[in-house]
C-alpha cells in the first residue's frame, strides 16, 4: 500500500488594498475588449508580508465575453522593512453579465456574486523573503470602485 499524497494548505500570506484609477479603454482587440487600469497605490497588511504598493504598476485586463475577464496586473511592494518585490498576478473574474457590465462601468458590485481567483507569483532579491520566489501562492479578489481587495495565500 502506498502512502497518499496530503493535500496543500493555504497559510494567509497578505492581504492587499490596490487604489487604481480610472480605466483607460484600449478597445475590441483580436484577445478581446483591452482595458489597462492604471495601479496608483496600495497597502499590505499580514504576519508574512506587510507595506504599501507603490504607484506605477497596472492590471491589463481583456474582457472575453459578457461574463468573464483575464486579469493580469504587475506591480512592485515595498516592504515596511524597506525590501522591495515585484508581483504578476494572473487571474479570471466571471459573473452574470450584468454585474460584469457594472464593474466595467465602476458601479459597485456585491463581491459574494463574483468569481474572482488569482496566482500570484513572486520575484524578489530580499534575502529575508527569498522564500516568495520558491513557493506557489493562490489569490481571491474584490473589485470595487476604486480599489481591488485581495488576499493571498501560500499553497504549503
Amino acid at each position: 500500500m502506498t502512502k497518499s499524497i496530503a493535500a496543500p494548505a493555504l497559510e494567509h500570506l497578505a492581504t492587499l488594498l490596490v487604489d487604481v484609477a480610472p480605466p483607460q479603454e484600449v478597445g475590441q482587440t483580436p484577445a478581446g475588449r483591452r482595458r489597462v487600469i492604471p495601479i496608483i497605490g496600495g497597502t499590505v497588511t499580514g504576519a508574512l508580508l506587510s507595506g504599501r504598493i507603490l504607484p506605477g504598476g497596472a492590471d491589463f485586463q481583456s474582457i472575453r465575453s459578457d461574463t468573464f475577464t483575464d486579469i493580469h496586473a504587475r506591480y512592485v511592494i515595498e516592504t515596511d522593512a524597506g525590501e522591495t518585490v515585484y508581483v504578476e498576478n494572473t487571474g479570471i473574474r466571471t459573473g452574470s453579465a450584468e454585474d460584469i457590465a457594472k464593474l466595467a462601468q465602476g458601479q459597485p458590485v456585491d463581491p459574494a456574486r463574483i468569481y474572482f481567483r488569482s496566482y500570484p507569483r513572486f520575484e524578489t532579491a530580499a534575502p529575508r523573503l527569498a522564500w516568495l520566489n520558491t513557493h506557489l501562492f493562490l489569490g481571491t479578489g474584490a473589485r470595487y470602485p476604486d480599489r481591488v481587495e485581495l488576499n493571498f495565500f501560500a499553497v504549503r
